[in-house]
């Protein structure tokens, strides 16, 4: 992973978040925690996972460590807040991202991971890989979510984000 599409990514995180989230608000806050049986049960539950999981890591990165009693902690019931923090958090990945460097990327993050108490160590661009492709796993059981209620979120191909549709040349 290189500094650019660490960026990139973390655009197309912000992109993905600000489309979805549009899509949720349309529906009433019963329905967005309406158990689905999804793994995080609802849209909401799903929501608030990723939140979570990109505040644990963005702790790890920073070190900062966001402390939670488990990854289905319900970090805000109310779908605005919810939301607030969602942009607040973006913002933060975009600004922490815009700093880094090729040596950086090339570095070890060392932790002490939730699911299993041990010590870990990657490199980061490893662990960024894995916290992007976190978002975009979640992200896309919310979408399966969403079209079997109704709802169309619309394109979500990395491709397809505004700044990386190029027009066509002379």
């Amino acid at each position: 992973m290189t500094p650019k599409q660490a960026r990139t990514l973390a655009a197309y995180n912000q992109w993905m978040n600000a489309k979805v989230y549009d899509q949720c608000s349309a529906m009433t806050d019963t329905a967005r925690k309406e158990d689905r049986g999804a793994f995080f049960k609802s849209i909401h539950g799903t929501l608030n996972h990723i939140l979570l999981a990109d505040k644990v890591w963005m702790g790890r990165f920073v070190n900062q460590p966001f402390r939670v009693s488990g990854l289905d902690q319900e970090l805000h019931t109310d779908f605005e807040e919810l939301r607030k923090d969602r942009e607040e958090t973006d913002i933060a990945i975009h600004n922490w991202v815009a700093t880094l460097t090729d040596d950086a990327l090339a570095g070890v993050l060392r932790y002490t991971s939730m699911v299993d108490p041990a010590p870990r160590q990657y490199e980061l661009w490893l662990a960024l890989t894995h916290f992007f492709n976190h978002q975009t796993h979640h992200r896309g059981q919310i979408t399966t979510l969403l079209t079997q209620s109704g709802q169309d979120v619309g394109v979500t191909d990395l491709i397809w984000m505004p700044e990386n549709i190029k027009k066509p040349g002379p």
